[in-house]
């Protein structure tokens, strides 16, 4: 019973370093970002641009905003 509840718990920590080793080091592109990089690839690349992105509205404040 032990063995198995040790292995159990091994494959569990296996599996949960495998998935928060995932994404990268890198700071979260907003939509905005993405679209308008995009867009410069897509120039580059000299392939159909799409369409120009909306510049997003002011970010409101929220109550726990310091926290983050």
């Amino acid at each position: 019973m032990t063995a198995r509840r040790i292995l159990v718990t091994l494959t569990l920590l296996t599996a949960m370093v495998a998935v928060t080793a995932c994404g990268r080091k890198a700071g979260l592109d907003t939509p905005y970002e993405a679209a308008v990089q995009a867009r410069k690839d897509a120039e580059r690349a000299k392939q159909p641009v799409p369409p120009e992105p909306e510049k997003p509205v002011v970010d409101k404040k929220f109550i726990l905003d310091p926290l983050l």
